[in-house]
């Protein structure tokens, strides 16, 4: 592509999982402003296949935490908030769908100097459990859960996770 190169928009491109948080609690405000953007979020044939829980209670936020390898910071979190998906109505782009809205929450708590960090739960067996834990029943289903607080500094030391971005010539391909 001949396109000069300009930097992306800001917004996006500072978006970051954050797994630490501060123990300060998150308003009714800022949680409702972030749930009005997971809300207005594009879906297929506009069949909104998704509903949130929010988990503000710590026994259910330790319980969640321990049922993905990666779910661990949703402990940590003042507030979780569990993606439910409808497959039947939703289809094949249900998660898809689900997926789009998980990113317009975590865009719009970064907007208001929030953190927020995607979970998944697998095995099944695991996402089972998280929709009981969420009173979540069929054809609703759990996958996904976002932690939400006020970011904390993340611990000193070298972190396994990759850091940086691919070049765009690297990912793009034109025919």
């Amino acid at each position: 592509m001949d396109v000069p190169p300009r930097p992306p928009v800001s917004a996006l491109s500072s978006l970051r999982a954050r797994r630490w948080f501060t123990d300060e609690p998150v308003g009714d405000a800022d949680l409702y402003r972030v749930l009005e953007a997971g809300r207005w979020t594009g879906s297929a044939r506009n069949r909104q296949p998704w509903r949130f829980v929010v988990v503000r209670d710590r026994g259910v936020r330790e319980e969640l935490s321990r049922l993905g390898a990666y779910a661990g910071h949703l402990a940590a979190a003042p507030v979780v908030i569990v993606l439910a998906a409808d497959e039947d109505t939703g289809g094949e782009d249900a998660q898809f769908d689900a997926g789009r809205a998980a990113q317009n929450l975590m865009l719009a708590a970064h907007f208001l100097g929030l953190g927020s960090c995607p979970a998944s739960f697998f095995p099944a067996g695991n996402a089972d459990r998280a929709g009981e834990l969420c009173r979540v029943t069929r054809p609703w289903t759990v996958r996904t859960a976002l932690s939400l607080g006020h970011p904390a500094p993340a611990p000193t030391g070298r972190s396994a996770i990759p850091t940086g971005r691919l070049p765009l010539a690297d990912l793009v391909t034109e025919i």
